[in-house]
């Protein structure tokens, strides 16, 4: 059987431009004619297009395609080796692809989570916390609220190195108010109260503008919510109520 030009570039999903041009260079020369001279491509011709469209996906050049076919035909190359190379060409070829597809579901997850980082950088940043884990509960909770769109804009900009020094000022901040305990200085003192508001204040620079209500019901969080408790536990016992208590009593002591 034969084939015209519009029906070999139906079945192969190109154009009768590009066959015609395969056709002018050689690549792909119709092994018959019409009467009418029209070129009719025939089952050769068309096993010869599909290994063009193969290598042509794989981004061959066209002049190499066409040694890479002659050599085939010629039987200066062994098909066996032939279809070896195709193989491993696919195999590779898979191989980029998944890695490209998964830098893009990491792009996705992401830019989602407004969170720009590899995840080398994510563990160097966060450790073994993982922000993403969380992300679906903050939505749930928080999402249809100003300061949760204020910080996902905020921290969609952020680097590794923004990151870093944010983590660098809460623990500061942490350690200092361990510090006061270690002293035994109370919690609604003025130095305790100053520390609350460093607290806010470094919420409100990094994150979203943290209202003294806000800053409350944090307080209140930190406590009534183990994950956040164990936390502060971990760092020193009795850490969560004291940083609880010096945020009320600086939110007592600043607003009317």
């Amino acid at each position: 059987m034969s084939y015209s030009v519009g029906q070999v570039a139906g079945f192969a999903g190109v154009t009768v431009r590009t066959l015609h041009h395969y056709d002018d260079i050689g690549l792909l020369t119709p092994g018959g004619r019409s009467h009418a001279g029209h070129r009719r491509y025939s089952d050769a011709d068309l096993d010869r297009l599909q290994q063009i469209l193969f290598y042509r996906e794989l981004g061959f050049p066209l002049e190499e395609v066409a040694a890479l076919l002659d050599d085939q035909a010629t039987g200066k190359a062994d098909p066996r080796a032939h279809l070896r190379r195709q193989h491993e060409l696919l195999t590779a070829r898979i191989e980029k692809l998944q890695k490209m597809a998964a830098a893009v579901e990491h792009a996705m997850e992401a830019r989602r989570m407004g969170i720009n980082l590899t995840p080398e950088e994510k563990f160097e940043v966060f450790g073994e916390y993982d922000p993403d884990s969380y992300e679906e509960e903050s939505l749930r909770r928080w999402g249809d609220t100003e300061p949760y769109r204020q910080s996902r804009r905020r921290v969609a900009s952020y680097t590794k190195e923004d990151w870093l020094r944010i983590k660098a000022e809460g623990a500061g901040n942490t350690n200092a108010f361990v510090a006061l305990m270690d002293a035994q200085v109370a919690p609604d003192s003025e130095s305790a109260t100053e520390l609350a508001e460093q607290h806010r204040q470094q919420i409100s620079r990094n994150f979203y503008d943290c209202t003294y209500e806000i800053h409350r019901g944090l307080a209140e969080m930190y406590v009534a919510d183990e994950r956040f408790a164990a936390t502060y536990e971990q760092i020193r016992p009795g850490l969560a109520a004291y940083l609880k208590a010096a945020i009320l009593a600086n939110a007592a002591r600043r607003t009317p």
